[in-house]
């Protein structure tokens, strides 16, 4: 039976990581499983990631300045004031932050390219209060370049192995579910995402590596400190189940996840 990492067994609040800390900020290495604040849409989850940061520090305010989906792991960034909260969060909506992440998806993408797709604001994403805001696509761009291909004997669809990649994927702007929907698009979905991917390959990795996660995790984050205008670099080496997935037999490797 395969481990669910994308809803975790409640045995108290997960200690996180800690990739960075300084007077203006906090960087910490989310799980896959974990909200980073608390939703209408999460009454029964009971630990979120913004929480278990305020705890670590004696309980002192933390505020988000970006987001990462549920089953996303990986770097996430809290401002320690609200001054730095703005400043961080101009960055991002400025596109001045430089975000790496690591994808397992379906089939064999070019070597590199570029997703140039408009999406639009997703419903979920909208207050309750911004009834009538128009849905009209935002442009959006996604670069990609793949680190390994892999093939397994496995019919999943009308041939009789199945075909996956490993990419390094970079989002130039911040849409909601950006590279899940980006992917999707060109028809490579990230393998383990139950909305914009395709169960039988979901089940089938579940199955195979006995745990089931969305397999998109935010490598790196590059942004201007507030204090000191500096390029800060924080990272967060991807956890134990990538190495099940990297244990598979059969990847050809193309070039490693860049750290520069």
């Amino acid at each position: 039976m395969a481990t669910i990492v994308d809803a975790p067994a409640d045995a108290g609040p997960p200690t996180l990581p800690v990739l960075h800390l300084d007077d203006r900020l906090v960087a910490v290495h989310k799980p896959a499983g974990l909200l980073v604040h608390r939703t209408p849409l999460a009454r029964r989850d009971e630990h979120f990631a913004l929480q278990c940061v305020r705890d670590q520090l004696g309980g002192a305010h933390v505020y988000p300045v970006h987001r990462l989906d549920r089953g996303t792991s990986g770097v996430l960034l809290f401002a320690r004031d609200p001054a730095t909260a703005r400043q961080l969060t101009q960055q991002f909506e400025s596109q001045a932050v430089h975000k790496r992440y690591l994808a397992f998806v379906r089939g064999w993408p070019a070597p590199q390219g570029e997703i140039d797709h408009a999406l639009s604001r997703l419903e979920e994403d909208r207050p309750d209060t911004s009834r009538g805001v128009s849905t009209e696509a935002q442009p959006a761009l996604t670069r990609f370049r793949r680190l390994a291909t892999l093939e397994v004997d496995a019919a999943l669809g009308p041939h009789p192995t199945s075909r996956y990649a490993a990419l390094q994927v970079e989002p130039e702007t911040g849409r909601q579910h950006q590279i899940r929907r980006h992917l999707k698009h060109i028809s490579h979905p990230i393998v383990g995402d139950a909305t914009y991917g395709k169960g039988v390959h979901n089940r089938w990795w579940a199955q195979r590596l006995g745990l089931q996660r969305l397999w998109l995790h935010a490598w790196s984050i590059e942004f201007a400190h507030p204090d000191s205008g500096s390029t800060l670099r924080v990272q967060a080496p991807p956890g134990p189940e990538w190495e099940r997935l990297w244990a598979e037999p059969r990847w050809r490797w193309e070039a490693p996840l860049a750290t520069a």
